[in-house]
């Protein structure tokens, strides 16, 4: 007769578990809709004026600007900067295609360089890819982890261009003291509901201690209005709903507690992997860290996927396909091979689940899941 099986040998793990989130904050999420709903003020309402003005002093920024997306904070970021068509943005080949498409979105022309070994844009090649028309540097601080700045500071000191942070997969992450988005000339969030700060829909924010530029970015992001019906610049609708950002707003008081989850299950994950030889992932600073996804390299990783999810375990892959060789950017396909890190860790990265109501034993029963997917693997 077989031993029975252990009571997780038939667990399910998702990838994101926004509903485990909604029901620890259930309490509060009722009357903050109800408000809006009860002022019927839906657009750039009080509840906008709010959060903008608490999510710049978590930040540790001037000024905060809400806006419809994370890939809208970046194009208007950019126009708010003056950068268009003919100007050039460097950003890493390692990013979800946003990134791209909101440089493109401009007229501007995106510039990949490699990652280095942590994921992040390499910036040993920012020099080689600098040209006349380098208007800005776009680092992304992929995975919850930030770019380490000062060589990219340094940099676009140097050449006199601007560093436009994509802060979107870091919220409340730290580097030397500061957070993600409060380092270069201006920083970019997404608010996706799977992001450490998530609204209940789309939502964005600009942030800057640049007067000029905050009030560049609030024309641009309402038609141009400096009042009503006046419109002294040809701006776009690319607003932060009232709703949204009442939500954001309560969600934020939480924040550094989901964050801190987030670092203790990454510990976790760490050990668990570590005892079952698996490498590690490379970290620059743990402390300042936010583990908006936690990502392993695994060799035949789509196998390795099916197995976990016949097991039940949601994985997820970021990114499968990068951006030179994507059909949007067919023109970038000569590129391909200049890339290697890049285009080798889409070939293997793998995202575990990571949300900040995990528990240990999911954490265990992933870990024992990727053992049984590669068996070959043994214990270090």
């Amino acid at each position: 007769m077989q031993p029975a099986a252990p009571e997780w040998a038939r667990m399910n793990v998702p990838f994101v578990d926004l509903k485990a989130q909604y029901a620890s904050i259930k309490a509060e999420v009722r009357p903050a809709i109800d408000e809006v709903l009860e002022s019927a003020r839906f657009i750039l309402g009080p509840q906008v004026d709010r959060f903008e003005r608490e999510y710049a002093n978590y930040v540790g920024t001037r000024y905060c600007a809400g806006v419809e997306s994370g890939t809208a904070a970046l194009k208007v970021a950019l126009e708010a900067l003056g950068i268009g068509a003919g100007d050039e943005v460097i950003i890493p080949a390692n990013t979800y295609i946003a990134s791209a498409l909101a440089v493109s979105a401009t007229g501007a022309t995106p510039v990949l360089v490699d990652m280095d070994d942590y994921y992040l844009i390499d910036a040993d090649a920012l020099d080689a890819a600098i040209t006349a028309r380098t208007k800005a540097i776009m680092p992304v601080h992929l995975y919850g982890q930030i770019v380490p700045m000062q060589p990219i500071l340094d940099v676009a000191a140097r050449r006199g261009i601007v560093v436009v942070e994509d802060a979107s997969q870091s919220h409340g992450a730290l580097w030397q003291g500061r957070r993600a988005g409060s380092i270069g000339d201006v920083g970019c969030f997404s608010f996706y509901p799977g992001k450490n700060l998530g609204a209940y829909g789309d939502g964005g924010a600009i942030v800057t201690n640049s007067a000029a530029i905050d009030e560049r970015v609030r024309l641009l992001r309402d038609f141009g209005q400096t009042k009503k019906y006046e419109h002294s610049i040809k701006g776009d609708n690319n607003r932060l709903d009232s709703i949204q950002a009442a939500v954001l707003a309560l969600k934020l008081a939480h924040l550094d507690r989901w964050n801190e989850a987030r670092r203790l299950h990454a510990r976790r994950y760490d050990v668990a992997l570590a005892a079952a030889g698996f490498p590690v992932p490379k970290r620059h600073d743990d402390d300042g860290h936010v583990h908006h996804l936690y990502v392993i390299e695994v060799a035949d990783r789509d196998r390795v996927r099916r197995r976990l999810a016949e097991r039940g375990v949601e994985s997820g892959i970021h990114y499968p396909i990068p951006i030179h060789r994507q059909p949007a950017y067919a023109e970038l396909a000569s590129l391909r091979g200049r890339f290697p890190k890049t285009e080798s860790a889409a070939q293997r990265v793998l995202s575990l689940p990571m949300f900040p109501e995990m528990t240990g034993v999911q954490i265990d029963y992933v870990v024992e899941s990727l053992r049984a997917a590669i068996p070959t693997m043994q214990p270090a």
